[in-house]
């Protein structure tokens, strides 16, 4: 258990610099708040909730939102922009493996490429699932592993330290077999949709160097390769440059993502 809460730990000060991104993620939090049909007068939980986006739009829609995430930092960013746009949502720390609300609370809950990254997907999906209404809808966004994002993933893993003994990739939930899979018996009707994040790059390494200065991923890798492995730092720009390329025309990436919908069963 202790490298569970150790891995835990890390991916809580890893995403402190994510904030910045929060404006290449807002349209994909209108498209995940419509895919799970959020109306007025529902109570929904943005599981991994980051900066808010998702729970902001679904609470001017008149829903009732709570937001819970691991990174203190970004619930205060998430507080920021709900003032900022007069909105009463409630915020939580805390974690998706353990979420501190009673069974059957909520009539949604969603996650934008959050619980993904929880280290025990099993347990994640079970809390997620277990705070949701007979009835209720679970939906999140996830990285395909074949496209851009799931790409990107694995490479910077290939550099990267790997996670403790027991932690899948997070990628896996970009696999709609896999995503059956751990939803299982509990729901019923489940619907995946595909859309794309147009993400603003003057340049293929100006896409690089934002990304190594907010990504959860890049943040720490970067740091770690520019003090101890220079040379492998440079292999892997060489790399990550070249996989862009592929995904770069008229100063946008492209980056494609799966959209999940089920029904809890009553």
């Amino acid at each position: 258990m202790d490298a569970f809460e150790d891995f835990k730990a890390a991916q809580r000060t890893r995403w402190v610099h994510f904030a910045p991104l929060q404006s290449i993620t807002t349209p994909a939090a209108a498209r995940l708040v419509k895919h799970a049909r959020i109306q007025r007068g529902m109570r929904v939980l943005d599981v991994a909730c980051g900066t808010g986006v998702v729970a902001i739009t679904a609470a001017r829609l008149g829903a009732s939102v709570t937001g819970l995430d691991l990174t203190p930092e970004l619930l205060a960013a998430a507080r920021d922009n709900a003032r900022t746009a007069g909105l009463d949502v409630e915020w939580h720390e805390g974690d998706v493996e353990q979420l501190p609300f009673e069974a059957a609370t909520f009539d949604t809950v969603v996650s934008q490429f959050g619980h993904m990254f929880a280290p025990r997907p099993e347990v994640a999906i079970g809390e997620m699932l277990r705070v949701l209404k007979p009835g209720g809808t679970i939906a999140f966004s996830t990285w395909p592993p074949e496209l851009f994002t799931g790409r990107m993933f694995a490479l910077v893993g290939r550099y990267a330290p790997p996670p403790p003994p027991g932690v899948p990739t997070p990628l896996l939930w970009g696999d709609s077999t896999i995503i059956g899979e751990r939803l299982g018996g509990a729901v019923r009707d489940i619907t995946f949709d595909r859309a794309t994040m147009v993400v603003p790059a003057l340049s293929i390494p100006h896409y690089r160097q934002v990304s190594e200065r907010t990504s959860g991923m890049m943040v720490p890798l970067v740091e770690s390769l520019a003090t101890n492995d220079p040379a492998r730092l440079g292999a892997l720009r060489a790399e990550f440059d070249a996989l862009v390329s592929e995904y770069f025309e008229g100063n946008v990436v492209r980056q494609g993502y799966l959209m999940t919908r089920a029904t809890k069963i009553e």
